[in-house]
């Protein structure tokens, strides 16, 4: 609209042609992209929807009907797949384009319908009885084949989120299952660490054998955060497994700080810096309090000045890593 205005004035001889090419200028260069913005509406306008459906299911469930619902849910997903198939471009190992603006949206939400139709097909009808892994497994392999087959990093880490919950169902013993009990039981930490390796190798496999390597850094978030966080559990929940845990803290940290430097990303900087921060600040506390045999005064006092000088050390390396990024990144 500016720029229409502007054309108007100089035809009407009220600018020069030198002021409407410096107007326009200035106008083009204040133009901005609202493509992330449209495309966080549209995700949550898709998780709005498959919310919503599931509202009123739960509000009008003795008027529709089991079968009716399971019918329109079953429906709805295989119309979001055919659609998908039908415009998906042709398949391949390396990034592949959407072929409109919805189709990412779409299989999308065909997806979390077939989560839909897999879970309340259990929980009303128990099909799969207490085989909860065999539960977990099927809309797990779904998803997989579907971020591969459809190229959609979104469903990618569902299909993660997924294989984290398959395995750990499948670990843990029934006894905790059916107590609903998830207290200080080792074995989900050490699932933890094992979710993390797997993803880790996912994401090395990916990106080493070209096979869809863009999912390399999705594979690698997951398991940052997994592995890090089951460690950082195992550090401060098994105080008897300290010289465990704490190596395997350490040496997640290692490979992802190195990670984020080989690609040049400040959030894997980031994040290694801050779950190491925070590993050490449980272990420097944890060694004063040994060592005063109780939280004394002193060793309060303590804890408040490491807690300090530790954040505005770790503030000056964050600051440091980033410019040392940018530096490289304009060589």
């Amino acid at each position: 609209m500016r720029s229409i205005f502007i054309r108007q004035l100089s035809d009407e001889g009220i600018l020069s042609e030198t002021e409407r090419l410096r107007l326009e200028a200035q106008s083009s260069s204040k133009l901005f992209s609202l493509h992330w913005e449209l495309k966080t509406m549209l995700y949550l306008g898709v998780l709005l929807l498959s919310g919503g459906l599931g509202t009123l299911i739960y509000k009008n469930i003795d008027t529709i009907g089991h079968q009716a619902i399971l019918a329109a849910i079953g429906a709805l997903c295989a119309g979001c797949f055919w659609y998908a198939n039908k415009h998906k471009p042709p398949f391949s190992w390396q990034k592949t384009e959407s072929p409109n603006p919805w189709w990412d949206y779409v299989v999308l939400l065909g997806c979390l319908l077939f989560i839909s139709f897999i879970g309340y097909l259990q929980a009303q009808y128990n099909v799969f009885g207490m085989r909860y892994g065999m539960a977990a497994f099927i809309p797990m392999l779904v998803l997989f084949i579907c971020a591969y087959y459809f190229d959609h990093i979104g469903i990618l880490s569902l299909a993660i989120t997924a294989f984290a919950a398959w395995l750990g169902i499948s670990i843990t013993p029934m006894h905790i299952l059916s107590d609903n009990y998830f207290g200080l039981e080792r074995r989900l930490i050490d699932t933890g660490l094992l979710v993390g390796l797997v993803l880790t190798a996912a994401g090395a496999f990916s990106e080493y054998k070209k096979k869809k390597p863009h999912f390399a850094f999705t594979y690698y978030n997951f398991a940052l955060h997994v592995f890090c966080i089951a460690a950082l559990a195992g550090m401060i929940i098994e105080d008897g497994l300290l010289l465990l845990y704490t190596p395997a803290l350490i040496a997640g940290l290692v490979f992802y700080y190195l990670l984020g430097v080989r690609i040049r990303s400040f959030y894997f900087l980031l994040m290694t810096v801050l779950y190491g921060y925070i590993g050490a600040g449980y272990l420097v506390i944890y060694t004063l309090i040994q060592a005063w045999d109780s939280l004394e005064t002193g060793v309060l006092y303590l804890s408040i000045i490491y807690l300090i000088g530790s954040s505005i050390l770790m503030a000056r390396i964050l600051i440091r890593l980033n410019r040392k990024l940018k530096a490289h990144a304009d060589l």
